[in-house]
């Protein structure tokens, strides 16, 4: 895809953020409960722009009981899923997405629980009912449909390479045969190397960043995972990290969700179709700061 070719420097502007002021929803109310991770924001409200009722969710049953949303999340992937260790606070594309589908559900900044959640713990996460709905990067495969279910896709890129500045040995997926390539335990991209380069070695762990640092301290030669990712990876050391070649994959961001919760599910699609506008909004306020115009994907209605 063209969309993350050039672009080193797309995560270097921090997230914008979105007040969470609501109007009434139908089928979303407010409740009482502890407080979230993630602060109120300071900027232009969400819409609220779902109009598919929720009766017969489960897990919109449970968010009332519990009078907060708990959302899963990365908080290692800069520009989508970051929490700042100082504040503890979230920010990115993909928190901006989890607190938009809170506020159409009724629910303010301030009754949010994020919770960071590994690539490999995703669909237990989601079928023990740890969290309510998962958006982190979160690639929509016929495999995990069958563990969950997803509303989306809401962005679309594809799996590319980093690696050490000084390496001149890798260019493109093309010269992985030899190398070891690290990606996140139970990701899409390890998957991928796995099942279809066979001549390279792969190397896990739980988070992306553990294999920056691998790859830093020179225990594996690149790192692979969505271009997005590995550009904010870039964007935060350039002096000693870069992204090459063009992404290999496409890969669709999707909203995990409870298998069989058809009616969060279409609640979701029903918010992204008629919210293009706070799409956008929240797009150009964060990824989109790198100057790269995107159009919001269709959702896929099943």
């Amino acid at each position: 895809m063209a969309l993350f070719r050039t672009k080193k420097a797309i995560f270097t502007a921090a997230a914008a953020a979105f007040a969470l002021t609501l109007s009434a929803c139908g089928s979303g109310s407010g409740g009482s409960g502890s407080g979230g991770s993630s602060e109120p924001s300071a900027s232009a409200p969400y819409s609220v722009a779902s109009n598919v009722s929720l009766s017969g969710s489960p897990t919109f049953d449970k968010i009332k009981s519990n009078g907060k949303v708990r959302i899963g999340v990365k908080q290692d992937q800069p520009g989508l899923g970051f929490m700042d260790a100082a504040t503890g606070q979230y920010s990115g594309f993909d928190i901006e997405i989890a607190k938009w589908i809170a506020a159409s559900l009724g629910y303010s900044a301030d009754k949010i629980e994020f919770k960071p959640i590994p690539s490999a713990n995703r669909e237990s996460a989601i079928q023990n009912g740890d969290i309510d709905y998962y958006v982190g990067t979160y690639s929509i495969t016929d495999s995990r449909k069958k563990q969950v279910d997803f509303a989306g896709p809401y962005f679309i890129t594809g799996q590319g390479l980093l690696v050490k500045k000084d390496n001149t040995t890798i260019n493109s997926e093309k010269d992985l045969p030899g190398k070891t390539v690290c990606s996140a335990t139970g990701s899409t991209p390890l998957q991928n190397i796995q099942k279809n380069f066979p001549q390279t070695k792969s190397q896990s762990f739980d988070t992306y960043s553990q294999c920056v640092d691998a790859m830093k301290s020179g225990q594996v030669d690149a790192v692979t995972t969505d271009q997005a990712i590995l550009l904010g990876y870039a964007a935060q050391d350039p002096d000693n990290l870069k992204v090459v070649g063009q992404p290999f994959t496409t890969e669709k961001y999707g909203v995990g969700v409870t298998k069989g919760d058809t009616a969060l599910r279409k609640f979701i699609n029903n918010m992204f179709t008629n919210g293009k506008d706070t799409w956008q909004k929240i797009y150009d306020s964060t990824l989109g700061k790198s100057g790269t115009k995107v159009e919001q994907p269709a959702v896929d209605n099943y």
